[in-house]
């Protein structure tokens, strides 16, 4: 069975524009309903679908944090292509560090990070993550549990400098946080159990902004955009862009 691979997604709702970034192994569906929620309440949003992501998982270890960046800049410019001027950003996961970057070296309304890593927990937990998004990928594609096994041990003999380029990244956003005086949502799922949930305390607390909130979600885990409290989470992140100093209506 041929998995059709996600794409990017606009969906236009107003003159107020959000740029929506997905996680690593992750894809544009992951910030779709939040998406269509706003678009409902009147914003246009973007999400951008990373190279090497939501398609096989070879293709995964071939790209890197630099092919990821460059897609979110392309997502960042399509939205200005369209005419977009006023642009907020929402990202999950490493989504999130991305939305980061992105408000130290663009303007931006506002920046949502979601569960966003400041430090890695260790590149093990990182690789049992591709290991995970590798199997589960092709047992989509209805092959026999042996072909999957002997496709996982090809797999696993490929070189991984993915990684090392993540923890890279991580390090860097890490360490410009204060560079971030864009006005800040911080959303934490209280249960994430892919990344050490202090990294919420270190962006809220570093970032230079004026204007910046934290929220704990206390039934949540890491995918917190398709969680129990996404409906929540929804809410809480269309009034914080309502807050924010737009000069489109």
């Amino acid at each position: 069975m041929k998995i059709s691979a996600p794409k990017p997604f606009t969906f236009e709702g107003g003159k107020r524009a959000v740029l929506m970034l997905h996680g690593f192994t992750g894809s544009s569906a992951d910030v779709r309903m939040l998406g269509r929620f706003l678009q409902k309440k009147g914003y246009t949003c973007h999400a951008p679908q990373y190279k090497g992501h939501g398609v096989p998982p070879e293709e995964l270890v071939h790209t890197g944090p630099e092919d990821w960046w460059r897609d979110v800049i392309g997502g960042y410019e399509h939205l200005q292509d369209l005419g977009y001027e006023e642009i907020a950003v929402c990202g999950l996961s490493l989504g999130g560090v991305f939305s980061l970057k992105l408000a130290m070296e663009k303007p931006v309304k506002g920046v949502v990070p979601m569960c966003a890593p400041m430090y890695i927990k260790s590149e093990e937990v990182m690789y049992k993550n591709v290991l995970e998004y590798a199997r589960e990928y092709k047992s989509r594609e209805n092959k026999t549990e042996e072909q999957v096994n002997e496709e996982m041990e090809a797999f696993k003999e490929s070189p991984m400098k993915t990684l090392k380029a993540l923890q890279q990244l991580l390090g860097d956003v890490r360490n410009d946080i204060d560079m971030v005086y864009a006005p800040t949502f911080v959303v934490q799922a209280r249960h994430d159990e892919m990344i050490n949930t202090d990294s919420a305390n270190i962006i809220y607390n570093e970032v230079e902004s004026i204007m910046k909130d934290l929220k704990w979600y206390e039934e949540s885990t890491h995918v917190i955009t398709l969680g129990q409290e996404k409906e929540q989470l929804h809410e809480d992140v269309y009034q914080f862009l309502q807050k924010l100093d737009w000069s489109v209506e």
